[in-house]
């Protein structure tokens, strides 16, 4: 078993590289480019939101699942943004080597089901990989058309798209989106509708790509933020699905780590060993999950407060494994880099077994398991130096 585990976290350390993939997108604010990583994120979070549009016979679970793998590739192969002249057959044939390289590293079932996830979502003929591949046009259509100022050049692109380009069959397969993008485009308010009524929540959330985090990316070039941390962990839980303690929906458990730090938006990130109040640090985040989960319509309002509410609480089967995921991620990232955050917060092991391992414990033991002892030998390798 510890093979197997071993295994899938080199993957996952492997999948950390996604986050430093830069893409011709920018963040609404204009402040930097978007990356892959928390890009697929906020395409999950697209997923989930309008999951009321998709047809009958659309799964969001696995919608959800193809999201958080589709860019994957991009690690080896990087972006391609589709205004520039480029081999497509070509990049084609990358990826497909990338896509194999990579699901490669993970255990043999894994790395099929992964794989043909993956192809899935390429071909673009199921009702799944049909609404995904909707949701991965229209975002970045929404990115630049939300911005308070999109530049110049950004809506050429999107005129261009719309107007014959990969977008243009929205007209018919989202034609709500379409008319929307349309609108804005015009300098219009969007017609009213199903998906214009999400666009708000869907565009308040790009703001969780600037709240950053105390822990770092593997490669020690900057902090990681929170929409990225979100997407990781969704890849996380997942994969290390078979460590849970007791019987999990990890669909439930995937959206759960998909709006579990949306409230840092307003709340901010408060890191695990820094001195904090915990009293007004529950209260500020859920007058945050009111006004932010408020932007949605009725009923996935209510639904996604209690999602959030269920992994907040950390006493269902659900939300004990989402909560050791999310404890799991970061130790993880600091034995890979020299103690990160332990270091600048000068953390014992004490304080880790205590505030770590308890719900790692809780919900997924096997993870305490593997991890336990490589933090001892960690602490006492520092106490001797």
């Amino acid at each position: 078993m510890m093979d197997r585990l071993s295994a899938q976290i080199e993957f996952l350390k492997r999948a950390d590289q996604l986050k430093s993939v830069e893409r011709a997108n920018t963040l609404l604010d204009q402040s930097r480019q978007e990356n892959s990583a928390e890009h697929s994120w906020h395409l999950a979070l697209w997923a989930l939101v309008m999951a009321p549009l998709a047809d009958a016979n659309v799964r969001i679970d696995r919608v959800i699942r193809m999201l958080l793998l589709h860019d994957l590739v991009e690690i080896i192969v990087g972006d391609h943004p589709i205004h520039l002249k480029t081999d497509w057959k070509s990049v084609e044939r990358a990826e497909q080597n990338a896509a194999q390289e990579l699901f490669g590293m993970l255990p043999d079932d894994q790395s099929d089901a992964f794989l043909t996830l993956w192809q899935e979502f390429e071909a673009d003929s199921t009702p799944d990989a049909k609404f995904a591949k909707c949701l991965d046009r229209c975002q970045p259509l929404f990115q630049v058309l939300n911005a308070p100022e999109p530049k110049p050049e950004h809506l050429t692109v999107v005129r261009d798209n719309l107007n014959g380009g990969r977008a243009a069959y929205l007209e018919t397969a989202l034609p709500d989106a379409f008319k929307a993008a349309y609108a804005l485009f015009d300098g219009q308010p969007a017609p009213r509708s199903e998906f214009s009524d999400r666009l708000p929540f869907l565009a308040e959330c790009d703001q969780l790509k600037s709240v950053y985090r105390a822990s770092r990316l593997l490669s020690g070039d900057r902090f990681e933020n929170s929409a990225e941390h979100s997407w990781h962990i969704m890849l996380f839980a997942w994969v290390l699905a078979d460590c849970a303690e007791f019987y999990v929906d990890i669909g439930r458990v995937l959206r759960m780590l998909l709006l579990h730090d949306i409230v840092e938006i307003d709340a901010g990130d408060h890191p695990i060993h820094g001195h904090v109040d915990h009293a007004a640090q529950a209260a500020e985040e859920q007058a945050a999950a009111d006004r932010l989960f408020g932007l949605l319509p009725n009923q996935q309002r209510t639904e996604c407060l209690a999602l959030w509410l269920e992994f907040e609480a950390a006493e269902s089967p659900d939300a004990k494994f989402a909560k050791a995921v999310d404890r799991f991620q970061t130790p993880v990232g600091n034995l890979a880099t020299g103690g990160g955050s332990w270091v600048d917060y000068d953390v014992t092991f004490a304080q880790i077994e205590s505030r770590v391992g308890t719900p790692i414990t809780r919900g997924a033991p096997q993870l305490w398991n593997w991890l336990e002892p490589q933090l001892k030998n960690y602490f006492s390798e520092k106490m001797t130096t």
